[in-house]
C-alpha cells in the first residue's frame, strides 16, 4: 500500500468506525431496553463505554495483530487528546465559564490521577504492560463503573441520562429486529474498519521511520476520538459543560483501565522506553494541569480551554522534534 492510499485509507475508515460505532451504540440501547435493563445502569455503563469504542476497537486489534506499541499509544494518546483537543475547545466554545462540580474533583479526578499513576508504575521499568498488569486495570475499571452507579443512583444524578434520552428519540419504533441488526452491523463495521486503520497506521509508522506508539499517540488518537471532541463541543454549545466535563473524565478512566487493559489481556504490551517516559508524564502534566485549572474557583474559563490547547500543540511539537 502506497504512503497516499494509506492516508486515504485511515481517513475514510475513521468516518467509517465513528459511524459504525453510532450503530453499535444505538442497538445496544434499544436491546438494552427491551431487556428492561434500568436506565441508569444503560446511562452509566453503556453511554460510558459510547463514546469509548473507536479506541477500545482499535487498540484491542492493534494488540491482535501483534502491534502492542499502537494499542498503548491509542490509549494514552487518546487520555492527552480529550484533555487537551475536546475540553480545550468545549471550555473556548462554551458561552459562559464551565461550572465544576467539587465532587466530582474530589472523586472522578482524584481516581483518574490515581489510576494514570498505577499505570505508568506498571510499565516504569520494563515497559510492558503485562496480561497480569491488564486485569488489574480492568477490575480497577469495574470498581469505577461500580461506584458511579452506586453514587448517581443515590443522589438521582441524571448526568448522561441526556445523551440517553436523544438515542431512545432516534431508534423510537424499531422493533427488536431492527435493533439486533443494525446493533450486528455496527460490530462488524467496527472490526472491520479497525482492522485497516492498524494497517494504514502500520504503512505511514514505517513511512515515517517512527515507532507504531508514536503514529498511536498523535494521528490514531485524534482519530479515534473525534466521538469525545465533537461531543464536547456540541455539549459546551448546549450550555451542558459539567455533562462534557464528567464524560471526558470518565472517558480518561476508560482509556487508561478498560481499553490499555483489555488490550493487555489480548497481547503484553511492550514499547520503547523513550516513548514510555515521554507518552505517560505528558499524560500525567497535562491530566493535574487540567484537574488544576478546575479547582480553581470551580470554574473552567475560556482562557483556561485555550491553555489546554496550546498545551496540546507543545506536546506535539516535542513530539515531532524527539521522534521524528
Amino acid at each position: 500500500m502506497s504512503i497516499w492510499a494509506a492516508v486515504g485509507v485511515l481517513v475514510i475508515c475513521f468516518v467509517v468506525l465513528t459511524k459504525c460505532a453510532d450503530w453499535f451504540v444505538d442497538g445496544a440501547v434499544g436491546i438494552a431496553e427491551y431487556l428492561n435493563v434500568p436506565k441508569m445502569l444503560i446511562g452509566i455503563v453503556l453511554m460510558s463505554l459510547a463514546t469509548t469504542s473507536p479506541e477500545l476497537a482499535v487498540s484491542v486489534m492493534s494488540a491482535f495483530e501483534g502491534k502492542p506499541e499502537m494499542a498503548l499509544g491509542n490509549a494514552v494518546g487518546s487520555v492527552i487528546v480529550d484533555d487537551g483537543v475536546a475540553l480545550g475547545l468545549g471550555a473556548f466554545l462554551a458561552a459562559t465559564p464551565i461550572v465544576i462540580n467539587p465532587y466530582l474533583l474530589k472523586t472522578t479526578g482524584i481516581f483518574l490521577v490515581i489510576v494514570d499513576v498505577i499505570a505508568y508504575a506498571m510499565v516504569f521499568n520494563d515497559h510492558t504492560l503485562s496480561r497480569g498488569e491488564g486485569g488489574i486495570l480492568v477490575l480497577l475499571f469495574v470498581v469505577y463503573t461500580v461506584f458511579a452507579y452506586v453514587t448517581r443512583k443515590q443522589s438521582q444524578n441524571s448526568e448522561n441520562l441526556d445523551e440517553l434520552a436523544e438515542i431512545e428519540e432516534a431508534i423510537e419504533g424499531k422493533g427488536i429486529g431492527s435493533l439486533i441488526f443494525w446493533f450486528c452491523i455496527g460490530v462488524v463495521g467496527v472490526l472491520i474498519s479497525s482492522h485497516f486503520i492498524v494497517d494504514s497506521a502500520t504503512v505511514i509508522a514505517e513511512f515515517l521511520g517512527v515507532s507504531g506508539a508514536v503514529i498511536g499517540l498523535t494521528v490514531v488518537a485524534i482519530g479515534t476520538s473525534l466521538p469525545e471532541i465533537a461531543t464536547a463541543v456540541t455539549s459546551a454549545k448546549k450550555g451542558h459543560g459539567e455533562l462534557m466535563v464528567g464524560n471526558i473524565l470518565g472517558a480518561d478512566i476508560l482509556n487508561i483501565c478498560w481499553i490499555a487493559g483489555a488490550s493487555a489481556l489480548v497481547n503484553p504490551l511492550v514499547v520503547q522506553a523513550r516513548v514510555i517516559h515521554f507518552s505517560f508524564p505528558a499524560m500525567l502534566i497535562i491530566v493535574i494541569g487540567m484537574l488544576v485549572m478546575m479547582r480553581t474557583g470551580y470554574r473552567l474559563s475560556r482562557g483556561e480551554g485555550v491553555v489546554l490547547v496550546l498545551m496540546y500543540v507543545v506536546y506535539l511539537g516535542m513530539m515531532m522534534k524527539l521522534f521524528l
